[in-house]
């Protein structure tokens, strides 16, 4: 059975087929996050502390960590931050990171502090990024995600995206990298885009599986770009690539919608033993009055002005009042 194992200080962690979802905390990262950008460049990583906090309480079990705070001059912003910001995560948290950097100077910097097996993100199919990163990744002996595009872009043909997986496993291979340390991320395509992207990815991911035998990984968010609710598509994707055969992925903890959705496929995949991760998370989980009796809870749509929204208040108000 294929295990990829990261390590911590004290903590262990295994992604595997016969292993709960390994949920990946996406939010220690400044892209698309200018006020954490600028706190970061200015010294300030109060943010990263609660970040790296919150995620763990919400139940993640790695910590993506990048530092990618701007594109001028990367080779140099990068790796001295980088290494702060793993020396500062590891010293709150127990559990292992995922060293996040497109520069290899920065996940070099980031691997000489890092304590315990962390995972590395990423590799691509491109040449000079294997013969950069793979060597790395033998010398320092820890896992790496392995993204499924090469020189020639990302393409839309899942064919040719396990082909290019299919590549990068082979040449870690050359570099003594068993398959069982590389994590393939397939792509996940934006479904507003392209109606098939959900099938795709679930049929990549069982080939994977069956054909490489890879753990498996992605940027769960991906699946919903441009979508409005975007948590509900999300909500719906990770139990589906999760009975795909995926393993972990990078997401957001803190949405309780898609941690409960990753929790029940863990008890409906027998990963959660005896239903023991969810009846510790939920024994006291007291459903709204709105779905006590059996239906669902459906908001209200707001009315010009918000008036069924403040009617709503007030009779709720009335009622404790009496």
């Amino acid at each position: 059975m294929t295990r990829t194992v990261l390590a911590s200080a004290t903590r262990e962690v295994v992604i595997g087929f016969d292993q709960p979802f390994c949920v990946i905390g996406e939010r220690i990262n400044p892209t698309g996050r200018k006020k954490l950008a600028a706190e970061v460049i200015a010294g300030n990583f109060e943010t990263v502390a609660k970040d790296a906090l919150d995620q763990v309480a919400a139940g993640a079990m790695v910590l993506d960590v990048n530092a990618g705070v701007t594109a001028v001059n990367p080779n140099e912003t990068e790796p001295p931050l980088l290494r702060e910001t793993v020396e500062l995560v590891q010293s709150l948290v127990e559990v292992p990171l995922c060293i996040d950097s497109s520069v290899p100077e920065a996940l070099k910097a980031g691997l000489e502090v890092a304590i315990g097996r962390p995972l590395v993100n990423s590799v691509t199919g491109e040449e000079d990024r294997l013969e950069t990163i793979l060597p790395l990744i033998k010398k320092y002996d820890v896992p790496v995600i392995a993204i499924s595009n090469d020189e020639t872009g990302i393409s839309e043909d899942p064919d040719v995206r396990f082909a290019v997986a299919k590549k990068i496993v082979e040449r870690a291979a050359d570099y003594g990298i068993k398959p069982h340390d590389i994590v393939v991320d397939p792509l996940v395509m934006p479904i507003g885009a392209m109606g098939t992207a959900g099938l795709q990815v679930f049929a990549l991911v069982r080939r994977l599986r069956e054909e490489l035998k890879v753990n498996t990984s992605c940027g769960a968010s991906n699946i919903s770009f441009g979508l409005p609710h975007r948590h509900g598509i999300n909500a719906a994707f990770l139990p589906m690539a999760i009975a795909s055969g995926m393993t972990s992925a990078i997401m957001n903890p803190l949405r309780a919608q898609e941690m409960e959705a990753v929790r029940g496929a863990n008890v409906l995949m027998g990963t959660d033993r005896d239903c023991m991760t969810w009846i510790r998370t939920y024994r006291d989980h007291a459903p709204s009055a709105s779905s006590a009796g059996g239906g669902e809870a459906v908001p209200a749509p707001a009315e010009a002005g918000g008036g069924r929204r403040r009617g709503g208040r007030e009779a709720r108000r009335g009622r404790v009042a009496g």
